[in-house]
């Protein structure tokens, strides 16, 4: 127990979050502010980083008037993985951010395809365009001026967190984010200076790595000076705040990311998963979709049903949907479990098909293609998988994963997880040990059945 409170801030693609934990782990007040971010031309995602302030500051606001004159002891942060922030030496942007939807540096990594064997292997994770490395290496060709006005290059968090810390030293991340940029040598830990080579720009424009709850600097807030730490990547935070030191983790929101933590880092020239460092010295890894929550939301557009209806479909509807099977892969994927290049839909379609059958099946699809990413990470342990995120909170939504997994899953009602996370970090940064509140829901058992078996099996064979 201690007196005060801890803020996590966490930094998403569409909005930012922030909560207060009293020294108990509850959450005592949570803000949150949404933006968007603009789409210049197709294929590209930038935003400017002074939407980020100003959707803090307000949360902050809002804040202060919650927490009624409680001490704020620390400010940690999380921020959405992958991305470039070009900053100049006060840390000021010298451009709009590139997110990790932006596709435009997709011929780019052929660079990093002709990497030497062992280089690429050290960087053991899939190519993907919205990544820094690929990123930096389209600023170089088509803003040259952009790159040589810059001192650094930063991830989102750090971007934020060197326009609320006035006068430290901007040019700062921690390893979780550094590890998710195709420039680190995962297996060395370090940058890799064959594929800084590639993107090609000076070594001098990366960040120092520093702890993720290493303190450095203070921001005002509140009405006091209040300590800010380093900070780490939304994923690997999210993990921290569910506590899951091992077995599996899926966090199921827009996207879903299948995590396996206590991953040991092998130099891998072309794998299917991802593996990242954690904010605890350790690594996890990981297997992303795209396509998660984001398909229901189509699906609730195009069959005309609010989420309730479609959740109330699943239940009423029998499993394997009648036969219909859905591919969820609206916006294609980063490779493993499908491309970049395949779409979504429904099939296996007759005249007695209804629509509480397409709801259902849209839930399954999404399921099995989160099974599907769950073998791809391998291990074969037991233990009831741990959900988080916003799109799992439905009962019908466990029992279909449940089911789909052949694992019992516990669903951990952390409405900010990666906030939460980011929080934990700030209390580490001035001596607190943290522990959150989790809340578990009840654990959910798998129910074998013929048909949702026979649905699965068509769905991987792709018909």
């Amino acid at each position: 127990m201690t007196d005060g409170v801890f803020l996590g801030a966490d930094l998403g693609t569409s909005g930012l979050k922030l909560v207060a934990l009293d020294g108990a782990g509850a959450v005592v007040a949570e803000a949150e502010r949404g933006y968007a971010y603009d789409r210049p031309a197709p294929g590209r995602a930038e935003i400017d980083v002074r939407v980020w302030r100003t959707a803090f500051d307000d949360a902050a606001g809002e804040l202060h008037a919650a927490l009624a004159g409680r001490q704020v002891r620390a400010l940690g942060l999380a921020g959405q993985m992958h991305g470039a922030v070009l900053v100049d030496a006060a840390g000021r942007p010298v451009r709009p951010a590139l997110l990790w939807p932006d596709a435009r540096a997709a011929g780019e990594l052929a660079r990093w395809r002709q990497l030497g064997h062992a280089d690429r292997a050290a960087l053991a994770n899939p190519l993907v365009a919205g990544m820094t490395g690929p990123m930096l290496a389209w600023l170089a060709v088509h803003e040259p001026a952009a790159v040589a006005g810059a001192a650094a290059v930063l991830l989102p968090k750090d971007a934020l967190r060197a326009a609320l810390v006035p006068g430290a030293d901007a040019a700062v991340t921690d390893r979780s984010d550094a590890s998710a940029t195709l420039l680190w040598d995962v297996v060395g830990d370090g940058w890799s200076s064959a594929a800084t080579a590639a993107a090609g720009v000076p070594a001098e424009l990366l960040p120092a790595v520093r702890g993720s709850a290493e303190v450095v600097g203070t921001t005002s807030l509140v009405g006091a000076d209040v300590p800010v730490v380093v900070g780490g990547a939304d994923t690997p935070l999210a993990l921290l705040a569910a506590g899951t030191a091992d077995g599996l983790q899926v966090n199921l929101g827009t996207g879903a990311q299948v995590l396996r933590p206590g991953w040991t880092p092998p130099p891998a020239d072309d794998p299917a998963t991802h593996g990242y460092a954690d904010v605890s010295g350790g690594w996890y890894a990981m297997a992303a979709l795209q396509n998660g929550g984001s398909a229901w939301d189509w699906v609730g557009e195009v069959l005309g049903m609010g989420w309730a209806e479609l959740v109330a479909a699943v239940r009423n509807a029998v499993p394997g949907a009648g036969g219909a099977l859905f591919r969820p892969f609206l916006a294609g994927e980063r490779g493993g479990v499908a491309g970049p290049d395949d779409r979504g839909g429904w099939t296996g379609l007759s005249a007695a098909t209804t629509r509480a059958d397409l709801a259902r099946a849209a839930v399954e699809g999404v399921a099995f293609a989160i099974a599907e990413a769950a073998r791809s990470l391998g291990g074969a342990d037991a233990a009831p998988v741990v959900l988080t995120g916003g799109a799992a909170r439905a009962p019908e939504v466990q029992q279909v994963l449940a089911d789909v997994l052949d694992r019992p899953v516990r669903h951990l009602r952390l409405r900010s997880a990666s906030a939460i996370g980011a929080a934990v970090l700030a209390a580490r940064g001035v001596g607190v040990e943290l522990e959150p509140q989790r809340r578990p829901g009840p654990l959910v058992e798998p129910r074998p059945d013929p048909r949702l078996a026979d649905a699965a099996r068509r769905w991987a064979m792709g018909r």
